[in-house]
């Protein structure tokens, strides 16, 4: 008889060991209670906002926040009027969406250099981009607001005559700090791609340039999805540089809405909640809109070798 799987419940693999035995080791079920644990405690404050988002401040005063009971959907209404979320989710949207185009732009263009170029600078040009992001964003404070309030500008394109107080501002830092990273993954996942193709275009005579934009850039799309999602992700809750380089109220991110919801003498964290909900709803939609190229953008290059 082989020492195969026999059929049944009751089979042996190879090794003879039971199939029974195998699926509910010990080391199995230590690794599934540590994940439902770790997973419990990663989504308990998640789910502990969703909730108390629902109800009545007034309500939790009175009965504590361990009670059930008190829903209601004003929370939401009242954080969208008192944080003013719909100026801000605009302003959002002026500073992330064109910061992650131009760093993507960028990016796929040095990385292409890095990649299908052999020259004697070629590692050093690819450590001058990701050099950005070795170094901590408050050290570059003084020396960026300094620059930006010395460079000026034309009225129509700052209203402050500098590029101090604009979404310019904004775009130019995350762009810069972005790119280097960006062009670290995307070289990485460009050296992969058969040099047969660029032969063949070669052969076709495509410039350098058609190269890059017809075969390079489509063939690149899961990487590009999957750095576009973290990259919204990191721009759109950046808040930091916001309240540097920005003095106008008017013009600041999503993320400082929260900041209108306090009181002065109390917080209303039912409020509170709602807020950062309605702040985490446009990460939630382009993650779950763009999941399916994330996810195959990570896994690129796995099974390879």
């Amino acid at each position: 008889m082989s020492t195969s799987t026999i059929g049944g419940v009751g089979g042996r693999t190879a090794s003879g060991v039971p199939q029974a035995e195998r699926h509910t080791s010990p080391a199995r079920i230590v690794l599934y209670v540590f994940l439902i644990g770790a997973s419990i405690l990663w989504l308990f404050p998640l789910l502990w906002a969703l909730f108390n988002s629902f109800r009545d401040y007034g309500y939790t005063q009175a009965h504590g926040y361990a009670s059930f009971g008190g829903f209601t959907l004003k929370n939401y209404s009242n954080a969208w009027e008192q944080g003013d979320f719909g100026r801000h989710f605009l302003n959002s949207v002026i500073i992330t969406v064109p910061s992650v185009v131009l760093a993507l732009l960028l990016a796929s263009m040095v990385a292409f250099v890095v990649a299908r170029f052999n020259f004697k600078f070629n590692l050093a040009l690819l450590g001058l981009f990701t050099a950005a992001n070795l170094l901590p964003p408050q050290a570059l404070l003084i020396p960026l607001y300094r620059l930006f309030r010395a460079i000026e500008v034309p009225y129509w394109f700052s209203y402050s005559g500098t590029l101090l107080d604009s979404y310019w501002a904004l775009i130019i830092v995350n762009t810069a700090f972005q790119t280097g990273f960006c062009a670290f993954v995307l070289s990485n996942y460009m050296k992969t791609l058969p040099y047969e193709l660029y032969e063949a275009a070669q052969v076709d005579g495509l410039s350098v340039f058609k190269q890059y934009w017809k075969i390079t850039l489509p063939l690149c799309r899961p990487a590009l999805a999957a750095l576009a999602v973290l990259e919204i992700t990191w721009i759109y809750n950046e808040f930091f540089w916001a309240t540097v380089l920005l003095q106008s109220g008017d013009k600041f991110p999503i993320t400082s809405s929260l900041n209108n919801l306090k009181g002065q003498f109390f917080t209303d964290y039912n409020l509170l909640s709602a807020g950062s909900v309605l702040v985490a709803l446009p990460v939630l939609v382009v993650f779950f809109a763009l999941q399916k190229q994330f996810v195959s953008g990570l896994t690129l290059g796995a099974t390879k070798g």
